[in-house]
């Protein structure tokens, strides 16, 4: 394993089990393993849809709203 994907990994390990999970997924998606579908539930087809609205508005978070979201992540 390379340095840079130990890096990787490491920083995954501190992020929540079903981002790990989503992030296990693509790598392996990218590695060329098949992944089963993903099925949505109507509560996240319909969040999806509300964020296709906003961005179709033209409405996105400011860089002041991305800074504080990200000053609360656990490091």
């Amino acid at each position: 394993m390379t340095k840079l994907l130990e890096r990787a990994v490491d920083s995954i390990r501190t992020l929540p089990a079903e981002v790990q999970d989503e992030l296990a997924r693509l790598l392996l998606q990218v590695a060329g393993e098949e992944q089963p579908i993903i099925r949505l539930t109507s509560e996240e087809r319909a969040d999806i849809a509300d964020a296709d609205a906003e961005i179709a508005r033209g409405e996105f978070a400011t860089d002041e709203q991305i800074r504080s979201i990200l000053a609360k992540r656990p490091v």
